[in-house]
């Protein structure tokens, strides 16, 4: 996709579908004007009667406008005027806004679509008009969505266009990656395309292989991956925007390119999407490319445990004694529970090479949806003050995050009988935390946040900005918050 910036009055955008806004009470904004006087009031007149909803999200299309350029044009509602200038287009009602636009109007093949929307940042608008055109159709002739050739931004400068399409297109990276089937997506291709994006954006890569996790003794993670013909990997990418700047953030994923259940084996139906348990990597992958190309003055480090989750006669048993990298004895009660053993190696390799705060990212337990529903992301943390910073970051996007709580007594839960501890809690209740507990004590006393990203990482069903399938959720979150660490922001 080509992204350009555009001048030209509305009502003469040179584009096969031109997309305006419109609120709940007040005037026109002013590409919606245009479009109006052009057409002889009729926006004004359809607005007034209700035909153009101004509801939050909603579309109205209007084909062939005596008097516009454009065949189509498409009236998206913003809902009420913000209350402040503060929250103008933030929140994600510009990324939002313009994915849903776009997703409608790639239901057919068009060449160019115009954006005039009364909505900032511009950069947002450009990610979504990316990403809403992308769907997960990746292997049907016949598409649900098709991908524009040109997009045009009103009063767009070229940060913009850069930032936005950075994002949109790293996005969009992650959601492949995710989409794309067990069989093509797999620990050593995963590890492939860690190295072209590293290629790509002038980051460093550097990827384990058994031998070298068997050397450094990465037991937890080599556990899961016994049971599968597909060895394992952990990759690694670094991004020195700020040599000489102290110790990188580091950006955390799990990668488990297939869970099965291993011999806690899942039900037919639960694996159907298990493709999506690397959603994690994915995000992290697509954040370092868009942190380095726009080459913001901070370092961070981006760590993914890859490994499938497979059954044979090699499989890691349930009542196995497992030794993790750190030196900490675990009794596995449950094979399926396996990324919190994979994450507990690739946070103790962080953590052995010097890293300032960290921020993971996985797809961790079904409990987190029981306690939030699918669209939420729950944030625990061993350091307040910096969960505050990654929250304020999620925040700033409209990427939701709800803080749950870090009790000692839930540690209790995982306290192991035969080893230091166990992989799973004493039952079903508060599985999300229990998981979380198991982690940190695989951080010691750095600053961390857990993002279970379970819900928001994968869509059973479509939302209007955005297919059915993986979604790139929060990947706009790592990016804000290496922003404002670059930026020096409390």
């Amino acid at each position: 996709m080509k992204t350009e910036s555009t001048s030209k009055p509305a009502d003469q955008a040179d584009a096969d579908a031109i997309v305006v806004s419109v609120r709940d009470g007040g005037p026109l904004p002013p590409a919606a004007a245009e479009l109006d006087r052009a057409a002889a009031g009729l926006l004004q007149r359809l607005v007034a009667s209700g035909e153009i909803s101004t509801r939050e999200l909603s579309c109205t299309r209007l084909p062939g406008v005596s008097g516009i350029k454009a065949g189509v044009v498409l009236v998206v509602g913003l809902g009420k005027p913000p209350s402040s200038a503060a929250n103008h287009g933030r929140e994600g009602l510009a990324y939002r806004a313009a994915a849903t636009a776009a997703r409608m109007l790639a239901a057919r093949p068009r060449k160019s679509v115009a954006f005039a929307l009364d909505l900032h940042p511009l950069e947002d608008i450009v990610a979504g008009a990316i990403t809403g055109c992308v769907g997960q159709d990746l292997y049907r002739h016949d598409k649900n969505i098709t991908s524009f050739e040109r997009l045009l931004f009103a009063g767009a400068l070229a940060d913009d266009l850069h930032r936005g399409g950075s994002l949109g297109h790293s996005i969009n990276l992650a959601r492949r990656l995710v989409n794309q089937p067990p069989s093509e997506i797999f620990p050593e291709s995963f590890a492939e395309e860690v190295q072209r994006v590293a290629q790509g954006c002038g980051c460093t890569a550097e990827i384990w292989d058994r031998h070298r996790l068997e050397k450094e003794r990465c037991g937890a993670l080599l556990a899961v991956a016994k049971g599968s013909d597909r060895e394992p990997r952990l990759a690694i990418i670094d991004w020195q925007g700020n040599p000489g700047g102290g110790p990188p953030l580091a950006l955390v994923g799990k990668g488990v390119t297939f869970d099965s259940g291993g011999l806690s084996l899942k039900p037919a139906d639960a694996m159907l999407d298990m493709k999506m348990d690397m959603a994690g990597a994915a995000t992290v992958l697509g954040a370092i490319q868009t942190i380095a190309q726009l080459k913001l003055p901070v370092n961070v480090t981006g760590y993914m445990g890859l490994v499938e989750n497979m059954v044979s006669g090699r499989s890691y048993r349930v009542g196995d004694v497992l030794v993790a990298r750190s030196g900490k004895t675990i009794e596995v009660h449950n094979t399926d529970a396996e990324g919190r053993l994979v994450l507990a190696d690739v946070l103790d390799v962080a953590l052995s090479r010097g890293v300032a705060r960290i921020v993971d990212l996985a797809t961790l337990t079904g409990a987190c949806m029981v306690a939030l529903g699918k669209h939420v992301v729950g944030g625990m943390t061993n350091h307040q003050a910096w969960y505050d910073r990654v929250a304020a970051a999620a925040a700033s996007v409209g990427e939701s995050v709800w803080q749950l709580p870090m009790f000692a007594e839930y540690a209790d839960q995982i306290k192991g009988q035969v080893a230091d501890i166990k992989n799973v809690g004493d039952g079903r209740w508060g599985g999300a935390i229990t998981a979380a507990k198991f982690l940190e004590q695989f951080v010691g006393d750095t600053p961390w946040v857990h993002l279970d990203i379970a819900g928001p990482a994968f869509l059973d069903k479509p939302l209007p900005w955005c297919d059915g399938g993986a979604t790139g959720y929060m990947l706009r979150t790592l990016v804000e918050l290496a922003s404002s660490l670059a930026s020096g922001q409390d």
